[in-house]
């Protein structure tokens, strides 16, 4: 199957060339989703490998976290920051698919995430997905769950009122503006679960919080841990 995938992958690049998202360079043979120079200075975390670290610690008495990381550091001005951009205002989402399967290679091969039961992402409201055409946090949450090899779960939670976006707001505006805004639909599906929250960038927390105190509050005997794609030094309270 795999020779199969390779051959199609072959006969797709001389019709469609793949890019980096990151360079722009033509990618080869065996680089899926950014090229090797890109994949070399990648600015990863490593939060992933720690069980105890600088965004697991965001959380402490707020919200009860077993696991949290991001996989990038997000870094204003660079060609990585663009990457987040584009897939989630740009269209990109097989971008956003393919840098979660990274992700979720490197949360399966730390051996740290191994218990998580189902990935739920951060919902959009459904006037927002309307607009935008598709959810970017599910696209990584689906590239996660395929390397953790378990099932994403985007219908027993859900965005019931529409909100700005975080990024129009300050800081202490943030945590006003998610207040209320999720509602969990199937209880069900999820309890007796570890589930793995999952967001495209974290900034305040906020977002995620709400979220996962939305379900603490509706769904007896689960456990929550969290993973997004990229976050900031400052955000996690790291000095440069």
């Amino acid at each position: 199957m795999s020779i199969l995938n390779d051959m199609m992958r072959d006969v797709l690049s001389l019709v469609i060339p793949a890019s980096c998202p990151v360079c722009g360079k033509r990618l080869g043979r065996g680089e899926a989703v950014v090229c090797a120079s890109c994949e070399v200075t990648a600015p990863l975390t490593n939060l992933w490998r720690e069980p105890h670290n600088p965004m697991n610690e965001r959380f402490w008495g707020l919200m009860p976290v077993e696991r949290a990381s991001a996989f990038l550091w997000y870094v204003e001005g660079s060609a990585w920051r663009d990457v987040v951009h584009n897939f989630k205002y740009g269209g990109q989402w097989r971008v956003a698919y393919n840098m979660g399967r990274w992700f979720g290679a490197e949360l399966r091969e730390s051996g740290l995430y191994a218990d998580v039961d189902v990935v739920v992402p951060v919902p959009l409201h459904l006037a927002r997905r309307m607009w935008r055409g598709y959810n970017q946090s599910e696209y990584i949450a689906r590239g996660i769950a395929r390397e953790l090899g378990v099932k994403v779960d985007t219908r027993s939670v859900g965005r019931h009122r529409y909100n700005s976006s975080q990024t129009h707001h300050r800081k202490v505006e943030r945590w006003d503006n998610v207040e209320g805004i999720f509602r969990v639909r199937r209880a069900d599906a999820l309890r007796g679960k570890h589930i793995l929250l999952v967001d495209d960038v974290f900034t305040t927390g906020a977002t995620i919080m709400s979220l996962g105190e939305t379900i603490l509050r509706s769904i007896e005997d689960v456990r929550l841990s969290v993973a997004t794609l990229a976050t900031s030094r400052h955000s996690l309270h790291i000095k440069p």
